[in-house]
């Protein structure tokens, strides 16, 4: 089974489809920081979608047949609802028209089971609504950190471990956010980054895709 993980520099989610001995890549501009360049595309996420002769970033050559999952972290600075302050500059200077068509070209990708992520955005109402959202503390993780999954031919992901929601800091005005989003909040990095329990979950979870009824699009 080979496995493409894209827009992901941290490998979060590659490294746990490696633990389980699956064929998987991440992707992204961004070289790793995951510790494995081995199994990396620093180059564009469309540049590898079609398989074929490949380099990783440490310098190997890899062939991939077709890729038979692909997991798909589309940026979300000029998506995420929770900049909609922002929403007027960028659709007039073309940024939000342009993350809009990078999202809808990766869910255009010729791969058969496909995963698109995104926090709450406006492609729920641009494209579709999500066809799940879960929580990091679904998985095990004292966090909240709500995550919009759109799936083509992929079952949807079971909790495998419900805790607390985790702490929250009070601002001055009454707003409660995420100790989480609190700390990481300068750090596009940290926030972007799959929680493990996720990463874990969607590894152990979607590594036999065999059975799992086929739908013909993502209805774009």
């Amino acid at each position: 089974m080979n496995v493409l993980i894209g827009c992901e520099e941290s490998q979060a989610v590659c490294i746990e489809f490696r633990k389980l001995g699956i064929n998987a890549f991440s992707c992204d501009l961004q070289e790793c920081s995951g510790g494995h360049p081995e199994w990396h595309f620093n180059k564009s996420v469309f540049d590898v979608a079609n398989g074929g002769k490949l380099i990783t970033q440490s310098g190997e050559e890899v062939y991939i047949e077709k890729w038979d999952l692909g997991i798909f972290h589309p940026p979300c600075t000029h998506l995420a609802v929770s900049g909609a302050r922002h929403f007027k500059e960028k659709i007039a200077d073309g940024r939000q028209k342009e993350s809009i068509q990078f999202f809808l070209k990766l869910a255009n990708l010729p791969i058969q089971h496909l995963v698109l992520e995104n926090p709450i955005c406006i492609m729920s109402s641009v494209w579709r609504e999500p066809d799940q959202i879960i929580q990091p503390y679904y998985f095990g993780d004292e966090f909240q950190k709500t995550t919009c999954l759109w799936y083509k031919n992929i079952p949807f992901l079971k909790p495998t471990k419900i805790v607390s929601k985790g702490e929250f800091v009070t601002f001055k005005s009454g707003k409660k956010m995420s100790k989480f989003f609190a700390e990481s909040f300068g750090d596009g990095k940290a926030r972007s980054k799959t929680f493990p329990g996720i990463a874990k979950a969607m590894a152990e979870q979607w590594s036999d895709l065999s059975n799992t009824p086929i739908q013909t699009t993502l209805e774009i």
